[in-house]
């Protein structure tokens, strides 16, 4: 039933969704993967769409930036509308120099600065992480496609523009692989309403050496990875 944030029919949502940040990539990733895709819901214009991809019945919604905003979105696809997967796909900054840009990372786990699943999690340190099926799923679909991919772990910020770069070289140091502004918030709502999430990047710009795509690249990389997303979707059905 409608939220606050969704207006969408009961049952418009399909059991997967795919949560870009941007709400307008949403519709790009409806207008050009998905089949038959109809727009179900666009409460401050955060655009929701279900469609097909290869018959397989699939949404697709924006998240906005940041842990809290995602983290509404979340919980309310997944206690309102019974959504059963979310897969992030986004972008992320790199640090380490064996990182480049393009490079496509799989969020095993999400370090953050965040506050939030100590909250949820009575004050201690919570774990988060990624749900095991999603991510096999995506990993061997990647090395089905001879698509190279990291898994490791991944750093969700409060703050994109940080005041203390120097947090920079303990996330070097810990091998921290991406810094992004969602996973984190998104791995802890999914655990604490029993659903499940994963979260695929590709590295925009690399923060040490300040290089970042293009707005043609980021098209064109960015098609690898959802298109990455979507198939482990269907892997995930056949396995």
């Amino acid at each position: 039933m409608p939220t606050p944030h969704i207006n969408a029919k009961e049952g418009a949502f399909a059991d997967t969704v795919l949560m870009p940040g941007d709400p307008l990539r949403a519709k790009f990733i409806a207008e050009n993967f998905l089949e038959n895709a109809e727009l179900v819901t666009d409460v401050r214009n955060m655009f929701g769409y279900t469609g097909t991809y290869k018959g397989r019945r699939i949404s697709v919604m924006g998240s906005g930036m940041g842990i809290p905003s995602i983290s509404i979105y979340a919980k309310e696809l997944i206690t309102e509308y019974n959504v059963k997967n979310i897969i992030r796909v986004g972008s992320c900054g790199a640090i380490n120099s064996d990182i480049n840009l393009q490079d496509v990372i799989i969020g095993m786990g999400a370090s953050t600065d965040s506050n939030v699943n100590r909250i949820r999690f009575k004050n201690y340190d919570f774990a988060a992480l990624a749900n095991f099926d999603l991510l096999q799923n995506a990993y061997v679909t990647a090395k089905a496609k001879n698509l190279p991919v990291r898994v490791g772990n991944i750093f969700s910020a409060d703050l994109f523009y940080t005041p203390d770069p120097s947090s920079f070289d303990a996330m070097e140091k810990y091998n921290v692989l991406g810094v992004e502004m969602e996973a984190a918030g998104l791995y802890g709502v999914a655990a604490e309403y029993g659903a499940n999430a994963l979260a695929i990047l590709t590295v925009s710009d690399h923060i040490r050496r300040g290089e970042a795509l293009s707005a043609e690249d980021r098209q064109t990389t960015f098609k690898n990875m959802i298109e990455l997303a979507l198939d482990s979707i269907i892997a995930g059905d056949q396995a």
